[in-house]
C-alpha cells in the first residue's frame, strides 16, 4: 500500500471510530505507521487530510455500491444489498461523526453532499426505474424525488438526534428508515421479493469492499 493511501485508509479509520474533532495529526501519523514528518510532506494541516480522505472514501464507497447494483439480478436485491452493506459501514461509526465533520470542517461536508447528490441521488433514481419497469416498484411515483428523499433521510440517521444516540441505534434506525422507503415503493410483487432478500441478506450483512 503506497504512503498516500495508507494515510487516507488510517484517517478514515480513525475519524469513523472517534470523530473528527479529537483525531490529530500524530494520531494519524501513528496509525499509518509514519512519522509525522512524512505525514506533513503530504498535507499540510488536519483540513487538508479532512477534506481528501472525505473525497477518498465517498467516491470508494459509491464505487462499491455501483458493483453491488451491477451483481444483482432486480432492483429489490439491489436495494436489500445496499441496506446490508451500509448496515456493515455503520456498525464502525461513530454517529457523532458527521456532526463534527459538518459543524467543524464545512468545506469537506459540503464536498460529501455534492458527491451524494451527483452520484448517490442518480443511482437511487436508476434503481427506482429499474423496478418500476420490472413491477416491482409503483408505477405512479416520482424516481427523482425519492431518490433525493431516500438520500436526505440516510444524512438524518447520521445526525446526533432523538433517534440516534450510539452505535446500535444508528444500525437499527438507518435499517428501518430504509425499510419505511422500501415498503412505501413496492408493489406487491416487490414485497414479496423484499422479504426472500431480507431473509437472505440482512440477517448477514454482505462484507465491506
Amino acid at each position: 500500500m503506497e504512503v498516500l493511501e495508507k494515510i487516507l485508509t488510517s484517517s478514515i479509520e480513525l475519524f469513523s471510530q472517534y470523530g473528527f474533532k479529537s483525531i490529530t495529526m500524530d494520531d494519524i501519523a501513528r496509525r499509518a505507521g509514519i512519522s509525522k514528518k512524512t505525514l506533513y510532506q503530504h498535507f499540510a494541516n488536519k483540513h487538508e487530510v479532512v477534506n481528501e480522505s472525505v473525497t477518498w472514501y465517498k467516491n470508494n464507497t459509491t464505487e462499491n455500491c455501483a458493483v453491488v447494483l451491477g451483481q444483482s439480478e432486480n432492483a429489490v436485491e439491489a436495494m436489500v444489498k445496499i441496506l446490508a452493506f451500509f448496515d456493515g459501514l455503520y456498525k464502525r461509526l461513530n454517529p457523532m461523526a458527521i456532526f463534527e465533520m459538518q459543524r467543524f470542517f464545512p468545506d469537506a461536508y459540503k464536498k460529501f453532499r455534492d458527491l451524494l447528490i451527483d452520484r448517490d441521488v442518480t443511482m437511487v433514481r436508476e434503481n427506482i426505474m429499474q423496478g418500476i419497469k420490472e413491477g416491482y416498484y409503483r408505477a405512479d411515483v416520482n424516481a427523482g424525488l425519492l431518490a433525493r428523499y431516500r438520500i436526505e433521510t440516510s444524512l438524518m440517521a447520521l445526525q446526533p438526534n432523538l433517534m440516534v444516540s450510539d452505535r446500535e441505534s444508528l444500525m437499527s434506525v438507518a435499517l428501518e428508515i430504509g425499510e419505511h422507503f422500501m415498503y412505501g415503493l413496492m408493489t406487491p410483487k416487490g414485497i414479496e421479493q423484499y422479504k426472500k432478500y431480507k431473509e437472505q441478506y440482512l440477517k448477514q450483512p454482505i462484507p465491506v469492499i
